[in-house]
């Protein structure tokens, strides 16, 4: 992995291929690795570029609040001192919102939008409430709440087909420090509703979501693309679908990377 330093703050991200930018983005708790299967696809023809997130990967901590405007102003800033312009964003969970917030700051920028897994809502007042007790809990508990989270967000009859990659999983959310698991949580309780962008963007966009996510509802996300034109990609399994649906994530972005 290549680094720079932003605000004092080391940010690491790799940077392969040649063609048009991809910028992947992983979710809370995960990390550049994430996307290991699914990049060799995707570099045939492109540029792809991976960025630990602010707490997460190889990425140091950044105060004790890591808002989604803060880590797009950190991908912008690794974008700038590669001298990329604009790039298609694929942003899994957490790597959705800040694609969001990219969007949203500097919307020059982007060439194509892709949800996986993600939505373009502000949290409810009961999702503020379980990251607070969960924020609350990982104080005393760290690990057994870490593997406990990951194993949820499979949907439940994947846990025993997808056993060695949910091991995997939980050993690289390990690596997460308690610090970025607090300050990204309160990140994205702080989050700001931004589903207008869906309506209103010029480029590309595309959503894929799972039917049975146990994080994301289904109806509420086929609600948010009521009356636009964003790509629509259906899976039938739960939050992560770059492990439960790989080949059919790997041939929707190929096909869209076409589009943008």
């Amino acid at each position: 992995m290549q680094q720079l330093i932003y605000k004092g703050t080391t940010v690491s991200y790799t940077d392969e291929g040649k063609g048009n930018t991809i910028v992947l983005l992983h979710g809370f708790l995960e990390n550049s690795t994430m996307w290991d299967a699914i990049k060799p696809s995707l570099l045939k023809r492109n540029r792809v570029v991976c960025i630990d997130l602010l707490g997460h990967g190889k990425t140091e901590c950044l105060g004790y609040v890591h808002e989604m405007d803060v880590m797009a102003d950190v991908v912008a800033e690794v974008l700038q001192y590669l001298k990329i312009r604009r790039s298609i964003f694929v942003g899994h969970s957490m790597g959705g919102y800040v694609s969001l917030a990219f969007a949203e700051m500097y919307p020059d920028n982007v060439k194509g939008l892709c949800l996986l897994n993600s939505t373009t809502r502000a949290d409810s007042k009961e999702r503020i409430e379980l990251r607070s007790r969960a924020i609350e809990a990982v104080k005393t508990n760290y690990k057994n709440l870490v593997r406990m989270s990951i194993s949820n967000l499979f949907r439940p009859k994947n846990r025993k087909v997808f056993q060695a990659e949910i091991k995997a999983v939980k050993k690289e959310a390990l690596k997460t420090p308690l610090q970025g698991y607090i300050a990204a949580q309160e990140g994205m309780k702080l989050r700001f509703d931004r589903e207008a962008l869906l309506h209103f963007s010029p480029y590309p966009k595309m959503m894929i979501l799972g039917k049975k996510d146990p994080v994301l509802n289904y109806e509420d996300l086929l609600d948010q693309l009521e009356g636009t034109e964003v790509l629509k990609v259906e899976l039938p399994d739960g939050h992560m679908s770059h492990i439960e649906n790989q080949q059919e994530v790997i041939d929707a972005l190929q096909e869209f990377v076409k589009v943008c």
